[in-house]
């Protein structure tokens, strides 16, 4: 499965205009409640952009509004466009787009009428087929710069208070505050890690577009090394190309007073990060999978953060032990057959089974298709003979189309030693392959 992280920094090619609306509430309510989506550690919004609706990815890591995989969305109309260029994590150059101001943002009763968002071009960069239902753009700073916001990850639901002092007052009094810096419009803490008996102090992004626990820089740092167990991974994808790097265990990272043992953490290489605009003293970031451990209000205005446990914290941490990386690749018109039965009664029924209707009928329904998109070197999948491109036709038994992606990325991270079996379909021939999950760190 591939993880998405968003760790994106965008440079342009032109001036930003920094100058934008603000979201307002149209309701005399006391907040907002929106919700939400979590695929993969990853919360998806619903949005509706110049009266289009959307699915937006909520994103801490990013500055701007951005919006992509146009070929999915009705017709948008667009004002005062420019072409810029866009650049970020990974290992490529820039990619082309445009910046568009004076757009309509709305979540639910906020909207915000004077939005400025960047519109990436390029057809290939497409997060939808990775995350298994429509993704059409990422909104970060704007989101959260003026308002007190909570993700309460247990619930699915993200609260927007209209009276900030007034809830900020009741929060701060049963939940744990975290002081944060904002700075290139992103929020940083301070962070411990717990690493081959030493304890450092690491400053690292709050980064709600990670799907992973914790990401470390460790060549930019000659305090944090490589854990003794490690093994290769394709880490995810950003704006200028695929990031690889490494996967291992450290002994303990220590956030807002909160002790998680063992978490797995990633190590980028070098060339996927060498775009990424760095703020002093930076050394990584946390992401999801440590986030969905808490409920946690954002507050921009006062630089800090609150948290509290959710019913996830004792959760252990799992990863990928199969080495696929699986994407919804499409839908297929699936035929399915649906019985009949009518009873007769009263003067028409007979104990005759003539006299009993039973007939079929059948119905197509639109269902995803999954294919193979990698296969880590020397892992279960790869020593089954899995190859780049396999269709998935059924997992451990089950119509593939059964599943949703998230359901089989849970299936490929659930215990050492399950197998798998899968029915594959490889140049109009199907397949049959298993392997167990095998645990690396």
């Amino acid at each position: 499965m591939r993880r998405w992280l968003l760790l994106w920094v965008v440079f342009f090619s032109v001036t930003s205009l920094r100058a934008q609306g603000n979201f307002r509430f149209a309701e005399k309510s006391s907040k907002t409640t929106l919700p939400f989506k979590f695929i993969n550690n990853l919360i998806i919004l619903p949005v509706e952009l110049n009266g289009v609706q959307l699915n937006f990815l909520l994103d801490t890591g990013v500055e701007e509004t951005i919006l992509f995989s146009l070929e999915e969305t009705k017709e948008i109309a667009f004002e005062h466009v420019e072409k810029v260029k866009l650049r970020g994590l990974g290992s490529q150059e820039h990619i082309e787009g445009l910046k568009s101001t004076g757009n309509k943002l709305g979540f639910e009763d906020m909207l915000d009428d004077n939005h400025m968002l960047y519109i990436v071009m390029d057809e290939s960069f497409n997060f939808s087929s990775h995350i298994g239902i429509p993704v059409n753009g990422i909104i970060g700073y704007q989101f959260f710069r003026n308002n007190l916001v909570e993700i309460d990850y247990d619930r699915r639901r993200i609260i927007i208070y209209h009276d900030s002092d007034k809830a900020r007052r009741k929060i701060q009094k049963k939940m744990t505050r975290v002081p944060v810096t904002i700075e290139l419009r992103k929020p940083y803490l301070v962070t411990e890690v717990k690493q081959n008996g030493n304890a450092v102090e690491a400053k690292l992004l709050i980064d709600t577009g990670s799907s992973d626990a914790v990401w470390l820089f460790e060549e930019l740092s000659d305090e944090i090394g490589l854990p003794g167990k490690y093994f290769e991974d394709f880490l995810g994808r950003g704006f200028s190309g695929e990031v690889y790097g490494k996967r291992g265990r450290i002994d303990g990272f220590l956030v807002g007073g909160f002790l998680f043992e063992a978490p797995i953490v990633a190590f980028p290489d070098s060339v996927s990060i060498r775009h990424v605009n760095m703020v002093k003293d930076r050394m990584g970031s946390v992401g999801g999978e440590i986030l969905k451990r808490f409920s946690v209000v954002f507050d921009y205005p006062n630089k800090q953060i609150f948290l509290k446990k959710a019913k996830s914290y004792y959760d252990p941490f799992h990863y990928n032990m199969s080495g696929l990386e699986i994407e919804h690749s499409g839908l297929q018109w699936i035929k399915e057959t649906v019985e009949l039965n009518t009873n007769l009664k009263g003067d028409d029924y007979s104990a005759d089974f003539n006299k009993r209707q039973s007939d079929f009928h059948y119905k197509f329904e639109l269902k995803p298709l999954y294919s193979v998109t990698s296969v880590r070197p020397d892992s279960p999948a790869a020593e089954a003979g899995i190859l780049k491109d396999d269709k998935i036709i059924s997992v451990n038994g089950r119509l593939a189309y059964r599943y949703t992606l998230q359901d089989i990325i849970d299936v490929l991270r659930s215990e050492p030693d399950r197998q798998i079996v899968l029915q594959l379909e490889r140049n109009g021939l199907k397949i049959n392959v298993s392997f167990r999950l095998r645990k690396l760190l």
